[in-house]
C-alpha cells in the first residue's frame, strides 16, 4: 500500500497573516499543474475550507484534535487525502495557539506532529524586517520538533525579500519566495470571519491572478517537493470509523438539508457520517423555496448568517408554515447556531428591527456586540434528550454574536479544563436546538439516533 500521502501545510505567526489567500492561491497554481489537490483546514472554522472548495471544487476536511483524538485525526486525513498528488492543509490562529490559549492542544502544531506533515510559516512582513528572523528563530526553537521548514514572506518586496533571505536560511529554513502587498492577495471580513466566497466581487479572476503572480514570485516547485518528501504515513489500529458509523441497510431515509446565502455551515465530517448511517440529504432553501423536499423525515438546520436575511426569510411565510406544520407532527429536527435562531419567535436584526419567524422556539433572538461563549466545549445532557442520553457527551464549539432570551437548559456545555460552564439546548420531542456546533463523530450516537428517529416516522407514516 502507499503510504507517501504528499502534504504540506501553511502556517503563521498569527492570525491576519495571509494564510488562507496564500493556500487558495498556491492550491490554484498546484492544479493549473494538473495536480490532484486535497486540502484542510486546522481547528473548527467553516468559512475556510468553503474557500478552499471554491478553488478545487471538492469538499475538503477539517482536522481538529480536540474534537478527535490524534489517531482518529490521522485516519480522517488518510481517508479523505487517499489519491491526491498533493495535500495541502491550512493552519489556524498562530501556529502554536491551542486550547485555552496557553496550551497546544488542538493546535496547527499538533495537527503538524500527528500528520507528521512539513510547515511553511507565511509571515506578514509588513512594518518590520529584520526581526522577521527572531520571530522564524523563535518558532523554531520553541518545540524541538517543530516540523517548521520553509517561510514564505507575505506584504512585501523583491528587494525586502532578498535581504531578508539570507538571515533566515541561516536558520535552516528555506524562503519560497515572497508576495508583494496586492489587492489580489486580501479578501473581505465581516463579524464571524471572511465573507463568503459566493458574496466576494470577481473572487474566481482574483484567484486566478493571484495565482499567476505566485509563479512568479513563489518557489511552486520547491514546494510541491517539499510535498513529496514527505515521510510515509502509516494507517494505525483503530481508525475513525466504528460500529454506530457503518452504512446503514434498507432503504434511504431522506433528510432536508438547509442550504441557501443565509444556512451554510456544515462540516463535511458530518454531512458523511449521516449518509454512512442511511440517510440522503436533500438540500433546500429557507429563503426561496416554497415548500419542504416531498418525502423528508427530519430537518438539518446548520449555521450561516440568518441575521443578514431576516426580512427574505420572514418574508417566505410559506415555508415557515411547512417547518412549523412539520415540527408538530414530531418530524426530528436538528437546529444549530443560525438554524436556532431561524426557529425563534423574532429575530432582530443589528439595526434593532425584529422579524417574525418560525416560531418553534419560545422568545427572541438579538444581537449584542462580542462573542458570546466562543470556543470549544463538551456538552453534556442534564436529562436523556431525545438523541443524546444522560452520561454521554459531546464535543464542539460555540461562535456567535447573537443571543436568545430562550437558550434552553438540556445541556449543560463545559469549557476544556472545566473552568467555565454553561446550560444550552433545547430537546423537547424530536426538537434538539441550540448555539453549540455539535462534530458528530466524537459522538456518532447522536447523528444514529436521530437517522433512526427519522427512519421511524417514515415507516409510521407509510
Amino acid at each position: 500500500m502507499d503510504n507517501s500521502y504528499p502534504r504540506l501545510m501553511l502556517a503563521a505567526p498569527r492570525s491576519g497573516s495571509g494564510k488562507t489567500m496564500m493556500t487558495c492561491g498556491l492550491l490554484n497554481a498546484f492544479l493549473l499543474r494538473k495536480l490532484s489537490c486535497r486540502s484542510f483546514k486546522c481547528g473548527p472554522d467553516y468559512i475556510d475550507p468553503m474557500f478552499h472548495k471554491y478553488v478545487l471544487g471538492i469538499d475538503g476536511g477539517n482536522l481538529d484534535t480536540y474534537f478527535l483524538d490524534k489517531e482518529q485525526v490521522r485516519e480522517q486525513f488518510l481517508d479523505q487525502a487517499r489519491g491526491a498528488g498533493i495535500s495541502v492543509i491550512e493552519g489556524v490562529m498562530g501556529y502554536y495557539d491551542g486550547v485555552g490559549g496557553d496550551t497546544t492542544q488542538a493546535s496547527s502544531y499538533e495537527v503538524a506532529c500527528t500528520l507528521d506533515a512539513p510547515v511553511v510559516l507565511v509571515l506578514d512582513c509588513k512594518g518590520a524586517s529584520l526581526s522577521l528572523s527572531a520571530v522564524v528563530k523563535g518558532f523554531l526553537e520553541y518545540k524541538e520538533d517543530s516540523h517548521i521548514k520553509g517561510v514564505i514572506l507575505n506584504r512585501t518586496s523583491s528587494v525586502m525579500a532578498e535581504r531578508l533571505k539570507p538571515a533566515m536560511e541561516e536558520l535552516g529554513v528555506h524562503v519560497y519566495g515572497y508576495l508583494p502587498e496586492c489587492a489580489e492577495g486580501t479578501l473581505d471580513s465581516r463579524h464571524l470571519g471572511l465573507v463568503l466566497p459566493g458574496e466576494q466581487k470577481d473572487l474566481k479572476d482574483q484567484l486566478n491572478q493571484l495565482a499567476m503572480k505566485l509563479e512568479t514570485t513563489i518557489d511552486i516547485n520547491g514546494l510541491i517537493k517539499l510535498a513529496l518528501d514527505s515521510r510515509p504515513l502509516p494507517s494505525l489500529q483503530g481508525g475513525l470509523k466504528n460500529q454506530d458509523s457503518q452504512a446503514a441497510q434498507g432503504k434511504e431515509v431522506l433528510i432536508g438539508l438547509a442550504l441557501d446565502e443565509a444556512f451554510c455551515f456544515y462540516y463535511q465530517e458530518n454531512l458523511r457520517l449521516f449518509n454512512e448511517m442511511g440517510a440522503k440529504l436533500i438540500p433546500f432553501s429557507p429563503i426561496h423555496d416554497k415548500k419542504l423536499p416531498p418525502g423528508v423525515c427530519g430537518l438539518l438546520l446548520g449555521g450561516g448568517y440568518p441575521e443578514l436575511y431576516c426580512r427574505e426569510l420572514s418574508e417566505n411565510e410559506s415555508m415557515l408554515r411547512e417547518i412549523r406544520q412539520a415540527s408538530e407532527r414530531g418530524l426530528p429536527i436538528l437546529a444549530e447556531c443560525g438554524g436556532f435562531l431561524y426557529l425563534h419567535e423574532q429575530l432582530e436584526t443589528k439595526d434593532q428591527i425584529a422579524y417574525p419567524l418560525a416560531g418553534i422556539i419560545k422568545g427572541k433572538a438579538y444581537p449584542t456586540e462580542r462573542l458570546l461563549r466562543f470556543g470549544y466545549f463538551e456538552a453534556f445532557p442534564n436529562a436523556d434528550t431525545p438523541f443524546l442520553k444522560k452520561g454521554e457527551s459531546i464535543r464542539g464549539h460555540e461562535f456567535h454574536y447573537w443571543d436568545s432570551t430562550n437558550n434552553g437548559a438540556c445541556m449543560e456545555a463545559k469549557k476544556p479544563g472545566g473552568k467555565k460552564s454553561w446550560d444550552c439546548v433545547h430537546g423537547d420531542g424530536n426538537l434538539l436546538a441550540g448555539f453549540p456546533h455539535f462534530y458528530y463523530p466524537s459522538n456518532p450516537a447522536l447523528p444514529k439516533r436521530f437517522v433512526e428517529a427519522c427512519k421511524g416516522l417514515r415507516e409510521g407514516e407509510e
